[in-house]
């Protein structure tokens, strides 16, 4: 389903829209060399192709990870004999620019200057840092954007429609739901989405491509455990279950089962760790400071002394006040990550080290709070589509009280 013309190319309007910049550059045949900033599956490597074809140019596709010196003159002799022999420019695509050293990028240089060939590299790292000064600044950096929802989309409805190259022959038809669904786990990226579209076309069972069939395509086989141990667990989850229920005597008395079974001290301090952000979080924060004392006390003393440490540790963690708050919140933000994808940092506070990245507005507006009063400044911090959104809503006992007083201060600020 590779585009192979600019009608059939989607995306990336701001590059390839009327009058914009890289399509007067084709259109015109005035073609410099250019260097394709862009996460994957974002069009890079067609994008170059449909130049190529455009602009009636050799293309040569040159692979950073499995090529070397010997193959650069190797390409510069194919270009020198392709415009001498056939009076044809050549476009040197060069796939994941980033990886090649310094050395091997300086082999380009007075190839780029001379126009031997036009070189179009891809990169998802940033190239400030990834490609060297001299060759940088004899390219155009152009920012390729991760495809969005109704892109990707697109993309999918053509390929369930294409007879030649696509799932055309299947006569399968897609749910709006299910198609959402799908250019949303893709965060952007093309090739994601059509794999998805590809397996779910092989588990449908009615010829209508379901919400339910893509889950089904993409879902991950959860671990399994060996039953063979099934008391262990038991005796792990009842002593859990005894902290989080804030009994220390019950507590005591499973760690103690536990104990005289032979159980690794070490594993019943990894769970008193966990436990101690999942269950006590910032109800009372010295919890985790007091199960990763513990643990570091354990392995300086050992057994059976180091008994006294476990207790002291459960005791407390068991009378802790109890908030699963900061839990809770990791837990709706990977949720909305996997709903909505990779969305954009917002421009004012991206990092901006290089006079490129400043020149792409990065940091542009950006306020310093530690320039105004209490050190706080209102700004939006969270992608624009979701911004006002909450992942973390403090309880109002314990340390996070005070959390939930600060919050509302905040909150009350920004109102104002």
């Amino acid at each position: 389903m590779r585009p192979r013309t600019m009608d059939e190319y989607v995306g990336q309007g701001h590059l390839l829209g009327e009058g914009k910049l890289l399509r007067r550059l084709i259109e015109t045949d005035r073609l410099t060399s250019l260097i394709f900033w862009g996460p994957p599956g974002s069009g890079k490597t067609t994008l170059a192709r449909i130049i190529a074809g455009a602009t009636q140019s050799h293309f040569i596709f040159f692979s950073a990870i499995m090529s070397g010196i010997k193959e650069i003159r190797e390409i510069v002799k194919e270009a020198e004999d392709t415009l001498k022999y056939h009076g044809k420019k050549t476009i040197l695509f060069v796939d994941e620019i980033h990886r090649f050293n310094k050395t091997q990028q300086d082999a380009f240089l007075p190839y780029v200057e001379r126009g031997t060939f036009t070189m179009i590299g891809a990169t998802t790292e940033n190239p400030s840092f990834e490609v060297i000064a001299p060759l940088l600044s004899r390219c155009k950096v152009l920012v390729l954007n991760p495809l969005t929802r109704e892109e990707v989309i697109e993309i999918l409805v053509s390929a369930l429609e294409d007879k030649e190259r696509g799932l055309g022959e299947l006569g399968l038809s897609a749910e709006p739901e299910a198609l959402a669904f799908m250019a949303d786990q893709a965060g952007g990226d093309a090739r994601v989405a059509l794999n998805t579209l590809e397996t779910a076309s092989r588990v449908v069972k009615e010829g209508a491509i379901t919400l339910e069939t893509v889950r089904e395509a993409i879902q991950k086989k959860p671990l399994l455990y060996d039953k063979g141990g099934e008391e262990h667990y038991n005796v792990i989850s009842a002593f859990i279950k005894s902290l989080r229920g804030s009994d220390p005597d019950a507590a005591l008395y499973w760690m103690a089962r536990m104990i005289e079974a032979g159980e690794d001290p070490l594993f019943i301090l990894r769970r008193m760790v966990i436990f101690a952000s999942e269950d006590v979080g910032n109800a009372d924060p010295r919890g985790l400071q007091i199960a990763i004392s513990a643990l570091q006390a354990f392995q300086f003393v050992g057994m059976p002394e180091g008994r006294i440490i476990l207790g002291q540790a459960v005791t407390y963690l068991a009378t802790a006040p109890k908030s699963n708050a900061s839990y809770v919140g990791i837990n709706n933000a990977l949720r909305e990550v996997r709903q909505s994808g990779a969305l954009p940092v917002p421009l004012h506070i991206r990092n901006a080290p290089t006079s490129l990245m400043k020149d792409l507005g990065y940091g542009k507006g950006y306020q310093y709070p530690h320039d105004y009063a209490e050190g706080y400044v209102p700004q939006g911090y969270l992608p624009d589509d979701l911004a006002g959104r909450k992942f973390y809503e403090p309880i109002g006992y314990g340390y996070e009280k005070s959390i939930k007083e600060r919050m509302e201060w905040l909150k009350k600020s920004r109102e104002e």
